[in-house]
């Protein structure tokens, strides 16, 4: 039976990618530098994970050779702040690895690649919203390097043929992040108060940061490698969840929580960064490939919610 290998496999997306696909029915190859945490839970017999570091090539390859893989979602990447902090490390992860899978691809003439993409990309002083027209001008290393995959994938469909497919993200909003991103308080403010925890949001009532629920983004990738190529004008779609707004969220939790204690203490640094994101124009997924966010703000707390309390352990 074809598989779907998914690179980072055991990362935030790259697990809630892979149950989803298990759900689905299909058979999945984790293949990820890291070996915990294990794969656990339903449907673990149809999921096979291989340790490999995706700088190496011939690992790749050994990989794909020894399954019939269908679909490559390559979601293994350095993220920010160790990119920040290991520029060089962050170069050979996520342009070099990038490269590997690609080449690794056209050689064992896998179907698709579908490659994770983010909204640091374009970088900062930008318009309200952003189509796929805008120039990405990014200001760290991460989204610099996500250019660079994005180009190398054009590359790679362009000379080689090789099916590549991308998604633009904005922040994930979801209960198995474990970031200090300045969007961290889009899950903090939930996940600490269904612990019983006190939280402070560093930013104003008013700030808003645009999100995507990771439900919303597992399909998201499924759906683009879903889609019909004669549909597809282009090889990277924006994809926009919706806009969150602190005070928002903050009262959405209170309303599922009553006994939650979130307060705010306003940090500079932090308003000025998420206040130079822009909303993603998602119009041409929609347009193309029927991309649809199912999960708004009142559905994303209460399934993180219930992700929470029934796995409190897996949240310290």
């Amino acid at each position: 039976m074809p598989k779907d290998l998914i690179t980072g496999g055991l990362g935030f997306l790259g697990r809630a990618l892979a149950r989803k696909l298990v759900e689905m029915g299909k058979e999945v190859v984790v293949f990820d530098v890291v070996e915990e945490p294990k794969w656990e839970g339903h449907g673990k017999e149809k999921v096979k994970t291989i340790r490999g570091d995706i700088v190496h090539l011939p690992l790749i390859l050994e990989a794909l050779k020894a399954q019939e893989i269908e679909t490559i979602y390559h979601a293994g990447a350095l993220l920010p702040p160790v990119s920040e902090q290991n520029l060089h490390t962050a170069f050979a992860v996520n342009v070099q690895g990038t490269v590997n899978v690609l080449e690794a691809a056209r050689l064992g003439r896998v179907p698709k690649v579908i490659f994770v993409s983010t909204i640091a990309t374009y970088g900062l002083g930008l318009p309200p919203v952003v189509n796929e027209d805008i120039p990405q001008r990014p200001r760290n290393m991460y989204g610099t390097t996500k250019v660079c995959g994005e180009r190398l994938g054009e590359q790679y469909h362009r000379r080689h043929g090789v099916n590549f497919r991308a998604v633009r993200f904005p922040p994930i909003l979801g209960a198995g992040r474990r970031d200090t991103a300045p969007s961290a308080f889009s899950y903090l403010a939930i996940r600490e108060p269904a612990l019983g925890r006190p939280y402070t949001i560093y930013v104003e009532r008013k700030d808003s940061i645009p999100v995507l629920y990771i439900q919303d983004a597992v399909q998201g990738l499924i759906s683009l490698n879903g889609a019909e190529e004669s549909r597809l004008k282009r090889r990277v779609y924006n994809i926009h969840g919706f806009s969150l707004s602190a005070g928002d969220l903050a009262e959405m939790v209170k309303k599922h929580i009553p006994a939650a204690q979130i307060s705010f203490q306003p940090d500079p640094a932090i308003m000025d960064i998420i206040r130079g994101w822009p909303v993603l124009d998602d119009s041409r997924a929609r347009q193309e490939w029927g991309w649809q966010p199912e999960y708004l703000l009142e559905g994303s707390v209460k399934d993180f919610l219930s992700e929470v309390r029934a796995n409190p352990s897996a949240y310290p």
